[in-house]
């Protein structure tokens, strides 16, 4: 854990301090003492003292850290009925405790735990029934009938990964309006990218340029909100182990196209936006006996079969279409296969275009015009 110089200087004048007290309250300073025990002492109890004090400064900061994301990630509506509860229950227990205080002894610690109870029982009460108390008061009310608020979970923020920034589509997803609340993306993840831009292979540093201008692109933009958080966490190494915590903490989803996080990710309980997923969701469907034009590009697999592709990138096989690279054609679609590697389309030409183009036609009268130039 880093500390900054003048928190170290100030945890040793602090530690020096408590040592030297401690031994003035202990009989350290005796004349049966000699002078390497005392500095035995002093240099033990400083370090202890030191070590205790960092630690007590790195867990209060991490409380401070943890208490802000609780901040920024709870409704207004659970503030204010938290708050309210609380005054309420501290209301309930100055009446509740009075009886009590006119007691001896006792009645000290019994006001005490009271006081307590009915404190935490008022702003647990406020947090869970924040909406039904708010629904109470008659301007919030006659609001909520003209206009109901979208749920919470639909503006959950969203964790971008760096394949899903590398892939680049989440761009125009973003620009089609079908991601709602904030784009968060973490330190460390710029970080990786980074570290990608400056690699040695040409490909991996193309990826790395390609992702971080796709940052900016998408910082400009009026209608993306995406945000820069500086976080790190420095029990975690992995890139991907650091955004699964991340998620946890900020309660969010995340972005991504890595298969391995997208199943730890699940495996955590954490909502995947996978980018892939969402293009296969939104493929043409075709069916068999479905009519379509396709533009023949090569030859297939098998002896006379033609390949297209349709504009999502969906491989189209084609019968007796080995002769037509580079014409379009009219098809007929007579099954589709799902594989590991996507959808395949296979079809056969329509009767239109055979009666058009018969099988071999153009070889013949090229034959023809052969034998009558040469006789």
């Amino acid at each position: 854990m880093y500390t900054s110089p003048r928190i170290s200087i100030t945890l040793g004048l602090v530690g020096l301090l408590g040592v030297f007290w401690i031994s003035r309250l202990s009989s350290l300073w005796g004349q049966d003492t000699t002078t390497l025990e005392k500095v035995a002492f002093i240099a033990g109890g400083l370090l202890v003292s030191y070590l205790g004090l960092h630690l007590i400064v790195g867990y209060c900061r991490k409380g401070i850290r943890r208490f802000n994301e609780i901040l920024e990630n709870t409704a207004i509506d659970i503030l204010l009925g938290g708050i309210a509860g609380l005054l309420l229950g501290i209301l309930v227990g100055a009446v509740s405790t009075y009886p009590l205080s006119m007691l001896k002894g006792l009645g000290n610690y019994l006001v005490i735990v009271v006081f307590l109870l009915c404190g935490v029982l008022g702003v647990k009460i406020g947090t869970s029934r924040a909406s039904e108390l708010f629904s109470l008061l008659p301007a919030l009310s006659a609001q909520g009938n003209s206009a109901q608020l979208p749920p919470a979970e639909s503006h959950e923020p969203k964790v971008l990964d760096t394949s899903a920034i590398i892939d680049g589509r989440i761009y125009d997803v973003c620009q089609s309006n079908f991601l709602d609340g904030r784009l968060i993306v973490p330190t460390f993840v710029i970080e990786e990218l980074q570290h990608i831009a400056d690699s040695s292979d040409n490909l991996r540093r193309n990826k790395g340029r390609r992702g971080l201008e796709l940052l900016s692109k998408m910082q400009k933009h009026p209608q993306i909100k995406i945000d820069i958080m500086e976080a790190d966490i420095p029990e975690e190494k992995d890139v991907d182990a650091k955004l699964v915590k991340l998620c946890k903490r900020l309660n969010a989803s995340i972005i991504t196209n890595d298969f391995n996080l997208n199943k730890v990710s699940e495996l955590q309980g954490i909502k995947v936006l996978n980018i892939n997923e969402l293009a296969n969701a939104v493929k043409m469907i075709v069916y068999p006996g479905e009519n379509m034009h396709i533009s023949i590009i090569k030859e297939g697999k098998e002896s006379g079969q033609g390949v297209g592709y349709l504009e999502d990138g969906t491989m189209v096989v084609v019968e007796d279409a080995q002769n037509d690279i580079g014409r379009e054609l009219e098809v007929v679609v007579t099954s589709v296969f799902q594989t590991a590697a996507g959808r395949m389309i296979f079809t056969r030409k329509s009767r239109e275009d055979h009666q058009q183009h018969p099988p071999h036609l153009e070889n013949q009268v090229q034959a023809v015009r052969e034998v009558n130039l040469y006789g």
